[in-house]
């Protein structure tokens, strides 16, 4: 079992580390969940079925994000949840979205640093509906496309497995042909970290008021 720690200067120990896996929320994209929570209480939400821990109360947040729903299928169950109709594919898809904010230069930056001494991967609990308008507004603002910053993306909703199941990390190592004991893993959930080392994957926790940029 491997828990990466800080060195004396602020930066973590990459010392026999060949690969980075990058978790995308809270580590390289900004979130505020409980916007998404605000949005669907204006469009008519009377109770709570999801949270800023992403607890959802309602099976379909789940579905969506292992891909065993379509977006319209998740659509029309969130209709049913507003009991509310009239709500647009577009309410619904805003009201969404609204948690995703954006992802600082200064950690494009780092990750383009570190493509030149490493191998670096993605993988995130995420969705069809938040990847496709991510990566153009990402494109839009940065003139270059999302994927190119890693070796491979890993997307919940694509593998059909979501963090923190064992199954999810298994099926990365697989797709991605890395060695556990010489690919890092950087999350911000401690629940993510401890089943990272179930997979044999050495891990950093990075926890809240730390910088992802300020640790490479």
């Amino acid at each position: 079992m491997y828990i990466f720690t800080l060195k004396r200067n602020m930066k973590i120990d990459l010392s026999n580390v060949k690969n980075i896996i990058f978790d995308l929320g809270n580590v390289l994209l900004n979130l505020d969940f409980d916007a998404s929570v605000r949005a669907f209480h204006n469009l008519g939400l009377s109770r709570d079925v999801l949270n800023r821990q992403q607890a959802y109360a309602d099976a379909v947040f789940y579905n969506l994000e292992v891909g065993k729903i379509s977006p319209q299928e998740f659509r029309t169950r969130v209709r049913t949840l507003l009991n509310n109709p009239e709500a647009t594919d577009r309410h619904i898809d805003d009201a969404w979205y609204a948690m995703i904010l954006d992802i600082p230069q200064t950690r494009v930056d780092i990750v383009r640093q570190l493509q030149k001494y490493y191998k670096i991967y993605l993988f995130s609990n995420t969705n069809a509906i938040h990847i496709e308008r991510l990566l153009f507004e990402f494109k839009e603002a940065n003139n270059i496309d999302f994927q190119t910053l890693f070796e491979k993306a890993f997307y919940s909703h694509e593998i059909h497995a979501r963090k923190p199941d064992l199954e999810a990390y298994e099926k990365v190592i697989e797709l991605s042909g890395v060695e556990p004991y010489e690919t890092l893993f950087v999350d911000d959930l401690e629940k993510n970290i401890l089943a990272a080392k179930k997979a044999g994957l050495k891990t950093f926790w990075l926890k809240e008021g730390m910088e992802m940029s300020d640790l490479f």
